[in-house]
């Protein structure tokens, strides 16, 4: 058995109790932190918190030669761990599709995701939300200006009235990088502001740890804040109902003004 277990968006108690209890009864268990990371914990608090080891890979050991954890999966209890969700952004589709060519049976325990976080802190729709982008940084997409990628994704949200999730870059273990790198809200606001310098975003930092913060302002304003440790995301808002306009005013300290011109 493979199960992919969701630990959440902060720290060790972010797991939902069906996960903790599957984890707990694994016989081996792995993860991956090269998408995101809890950044409210670390891996030797998780072991402790959970009274299990934990073997982490890197990008090559769970896309190209995962042929350990399967074989291990096929005779005991295997858990594989990400922060979030295993299966939204993080995905490991391509991991439990091997799996199923082994004949392995496989279950996925959700945790909270970004995505669903950003709905439920800010108050905008989750069903008013577009496509989801994630602005790299740039030494990472090796082009000037912002990835066709990202612009393309917000111009179309937009055009349909729809808000836009901006992932921001994480790069871990990156050859370019001396140390990990996390792109903070302010930094991917100022290479936004480059083609939409009025364009209003919300920022949302350590979504759920016990003070996330929001902050709503145009690109370039946000682009001159500190908006504290990471982890941090971007929300372009599209057409907002007069509820969801409401409550980033109260939520976020929107300018009401500026949505109005949204």
């Amino acid at each position: 058995m493979l199960t992919f277990i969701g630990l959440g968006l902060y720290d060790e108690q972010s797991i939902t109790v069906e996960g903790r209890n599957a984890l707990r009864a694994a016989d081996r268990v792995y993860a991956e932190f090269y998408t995101s990371r809890l950044i409210g914990t670390t891996v030797a608090d998780l072991e402790s918190a959970h009274d299990i080891e934990i073997e982490v890979r890197d990008r090559a050991g769970v896309e190209q030669h995962p042929e350990d954890m399967l074989s291990a999966a096929e005779s005991e209890d295997v858990a594989f761990l990400t922060a979030g969700d295993t299966m939204i952004s993080t995905t490991h589709v391509d991991l439990r599709l091997r799996a199923h060519d082994r004949g392995i049976e496989t279950r996925v325990i959700h945790g909270v995701t970004a995505q669903t976080a950003a709905s439920s802190l800010t108050g905008l729709q989750n069903y008013r939300f577009g496509k989801a982008t994630t602005l790299p940084f740039p030494y990472a997409h090796g082009a000037d200006g912002l990835p066709a990628s990202v612009t393309e994704t917000i111009d179309a949200n937009r055009e349909d009235g729809l808000h836009t999730v901006v992932y921001l870059d994480i790069k871990i273990g990156h050859e370019r990088a001396e140390e990990d790198e996390y792109m903070t809200a302010d930094v991917g606001a100022d290479l936004l502001a480059d083609a939409y310098p009025d364009l209003v975003g919300v920022v949302i930092a350590r979504a759920g740890s016990p003070d996330p913060l929001l902050a709503a302002g145009t690109m370039t304003e946000l682009a001159e804040r500190d908006f504290g440790e990471p982890l941090h995301l971007l929300v372009v808002p599209g057409e907002c109902h007069p509820l969801e306009a409401d409550a980033l005013v109260e939520l976020a300290d929107a300018d009401e003004a500026e949505l109005e011109t949204v």
